[in-house]
């Protein structure tokens, strides 16, 4: 009976947690679409962070791309020469970086960079008092300190993921020709990545992208507006954000992948 006891303890816990969640996305999307919702001061938040989770990691996205594109032209050059097919890259890097790799490289840098940071600034907040100052004040903490969050996060981890792509397809391209694997024409190449792309990619794609942009937004500034206690919880709060919204880009990615591909 104990043994049951703490799995149904552990399995209510889980249920009402994702229910939060949950129910905070829904909130989200229920004040987005109100025109109302949107003055300057949200709006100014809402480009702040697309600035930050965005703009700010261009740089390491960039490089982590110039560096999949080669491991992956790298490992592939085995079966490339075997086989004796230049025209196999392309398929093989839609393969592994647009419908895998990608979308997962990008929500990990989000969440590292993004994730940590938002659940550290609002628990922050929370021990300082600074979110029930806002509240008297009249401002709506969902409205102002969550939905630009959230909102921001999915947008910055779909536009990051088509930078990742574009630069891995591009450098997987360059190291492919100094190999000799690739085929001699960019012109070849961009056809048989085209050609290997149909439309179940396009919905995984954006399945893998912006549904763990929000659960991440989500996940995160529920993590940091939940915390009860002192300035020794907000490490708690950051960690719990990281390892929760990892948990859920990898449920998201592979449930999709079941779905489209199986």
């Amino acid at each position: 009976m104990s043994l049951l006891g703490n799995v149904g303890v552990g399995f209510l816990g889980r249920w009402r947690y994702n229910t939060e969640v949950a129910a905070m996305l829904a909130g989200v999307f229920q004040l987005a679409v109100r025109p109302r919702f949107w003055p300057r001061t949200v709006r100014e938040q809402l480009a702040k962070q697309i600035l930050f989770s965005g703009v700010d990691a261009l740089g390491l996205v960039s490089l982590i791309a110039v560096l999949a594109g080669i491991s992956v032209v790298a490992q592939a050059q085995y079966w490339l020469n075997n086989f004796g097919q230049s025209a196999m890259l392309g398929p093989i890097l839609v393969a592994v970086i647009i419908r895998e790799a990608g979308p997962l490289l990008v929500s990990f840098v989000v969440i590292a960079r993004s994730g940590t940071a938002i659940a550290t600034e609002l628990a922050s907040m929370r021990v300082r008092r600074e979110v029930d100052v806002l509240d008297a004040q009249g401002v709506d903490p969902m409205v102002y300190l969550v939905m630009p969050r959230v909102l921001g996060l999915a947008a910055s981890t779909f536009c990051l993921t088509l930078v990742l792509i574009v630069v891995s397809l591009g450098s997987g391209f360059i190291f492919g020709v100094l190999l000799g694997t690739a085929p001699g024409s960019l012109s070849l190449f961009t056809g048989s990545v085209l050609g290997a792309i149909a439309r179940a990619d396009v919905a995984n794609l954006l399945a893998k992208t912006l549904i763990p942009g929000l659960l991440v937004g989500a996940i995160c500034t529920r993590e940091g507006l939940c915390i009860r206690g002192s300035v020794t919880d907000i490490p708690r709060a950051a960690t719990r954000g990281v390892v929760r919204s990892i948990a859920a880009a990898l449920i998201v990615s592979a449930i999709a992948s079941v779905l489209t591909y199986v």
